[in-house]
């Protein structure tokens, strides 16, 4: 009988590696973690909860603003140094003391150094090489930097950088209208930075047409120069420090740092792929087990399916049963919606952004479902009209939208942008995920009166059948 020094070992202890080891172990199996950095990973120090907490002190001021007698007791300036401090205790100031506690309380080994596959369950860790009954990839995802002349010179900010900075720069720009992007903006304009974004394409190009105007407008209200269309042509850092930004249309702009958000891609570098066969690219079924073997599992932005962190724990939960039930010979329940699967990638996938507007979506825009052949309808409606959203904000704007399967009279796709609409989010995912039919909604009654109140206005939009 083979004899192995565990039976699972997950190479990255971020978020998603924690919660395929803590699901397996729950389920009686010897697990390791193999982490090069901290343990915790990306989102708990230089991603989700470090930019959260930059932002948050803006969001609070700008709402106050908001409403009339409040906006009177804000009398003074928000404070840089105390927003970078709150930042940094979220992070424990960079430290996984806390993590690695909470992996010995769990009976999870943690193996530190760089882990790479030494052939079928074999992984490397400098010198030493441990066997395994599976292993799990965790890798997460590294920055995609743009390919402009001096750029990499330049020694621009990744969002790492922005995230973990120490000061506020009195000048910052930044390339990339996405997600990072937008956010950072609109956290640095907030701490006092006079903040550029540049953009090829609209802000959030990839949700519904109005989301990236409302973002364009909030950021100009906030004296944010938001140029759109536009790529840079050159980079350049003098030796003052000062950064020049050179775009296609010869115009220059200049900051005293530069913040490069321009995408992501799944961090297969230096694996040990090519030891097993496998090229960078990991195609994965629901359970999250690699296209052509029966012992490796590639969960969370590695796969590249849904690159959020919420959904890599999702996909990590349902991975760490499916490793567990194969390796104890027990049934793995690979149906849709089946305990062992991660069915959401496909059609449920919640999603905020938190700017100011916020913006929550969740499932396929318009234009996706058409692309995927559906028959839909879409129906808008503006949230500033909802009594709800006018008690929470004097002149409050925004906008929902709800695309509706007419085959199936179901929601499959749901995007809303106004100020703090990231909790309505949950009801369109429940709704998107039970397939709640349309008819059975006009019994879900919101209460009065909250912004909530917009799901009835949106189904009296629709119509009921005559």
């Amino acid at each position: 009988m083979t004899s192995y020094d565990h039976d699972l070992i997950v190479i990255g202890g971020g978020a998603v590696g924690e919660n395929v080891a803590d699901y397996a172990t729950k389920r009686g199996v010897r697990v390791a973690i193999v982490e090069s950095e901290l343990v915790g990973g990306e989102c708990s120090y230089w991603a989700c909860m470090p930019s959260k907490a930059l932002l948050r002190s803006g969001h609070a001021i700008r709402a106050a603003h908001r409403v009339a007698g409040a906006r009177e007791a804000v009398t003074g300036q928000i404070d840089p140094a105390a927003v970078l401090a709150r930042r940094t205790a979220f992070t424990d100031g960079w430290k996984d003391d806390g993590q690695v506690a909470w992996l010995d309380s769990a009976g999870i080994d943690l193996i530190r150094g760089h882990g790479r596959l030494a052939g079928p369950g074999l992984v490397q860790v400098g010198e030493h090489v441990h066997s395994a009954r599976a292993v799990a990839l965790a890798t997460g995802s590294v920055p995609v930097v743009a390919d402009v002349p001096g750029l990499a010179a330049a020694r621009p900010w990744g969002t790492r950088e922005a995230a973990a900075a120490g000061y506020v720069p009195s000048r910052l720009i930044v390339i990339g209208g996405g997600v990072a992007g937008t956010e950072m903006a609109f956290a640095f304009s907030s701490l006092g930075s006079h903040v550029t974004v540049l953009s090829r394409t609209a802000l959030l190009n990839g949700e519904e047409p109005f989301v990236g105007e409302h973002l364009a407008a909030a950021l100009a209200d906030e004296g944010v120069d938001v140029r759109l269309g536009v790529t840079p042509a050159r980079v350049e850092r003098a030796t003052d420090g000062i950064v020049t930004v050179v775009l296609d249309d010869g115009a220059e702009i200049h900051a005293d740092e530069l913040l490069v958000a321009t995408g992501r891609r799944p961090n297969t570098d230096d694996l040990g792929l090519e030891t097993i066969g496998l090229g960078p690219e990991l195609v994965v079924d629901d359970t999250m087990l690699v296209n052509g073997t029966d012992w490796l599992y590639a969960v969370g932005d590695v796969n590249g399916r849904a690159t959020l962190t919420h959904q890599g724990k999702y996909q990590a939960r349902a991975a760490g049963e499916a490793i567990a039930a194969r390796l104890r010979g027990t049934p793995v329940l690979d149906e849709p919606w089946g305990q062992h699967v991660a069915t959401a990638d496909h059609a449920a996938v919640p999603r905020v952004v938190f700017s100011d507007p916020e913006v929550a979506g969740v499932g396929l825009t318009e234009a996706r479902a058409r692309e995927a052949g559906l028959a839909v309808r879409a129906v808008e409606y503006d949230l500033g009209s909802v009594a709800g959203a006018k008690l929470h904000a004097d002149g409050y704007t925004g906008r929902a939208k709800l695309v509706v399967d007419e085959d199936r009279r179901v929601i499959v796709g749901a995007t809303f942008v106004g100020q703090d609409v990231a909790e309505l989010l949950h009801s369109a995912t429940v709704a998107i995920v039970g397939e709640v039919t349309l008819d059975r909604l006009w019994h879900a009654v919101p209460s009065y009166p909250t912004v909530s109140e917009i799901w009835l206005r949106l189904l009296e939009t629709y119509g009921r059948p005559a």
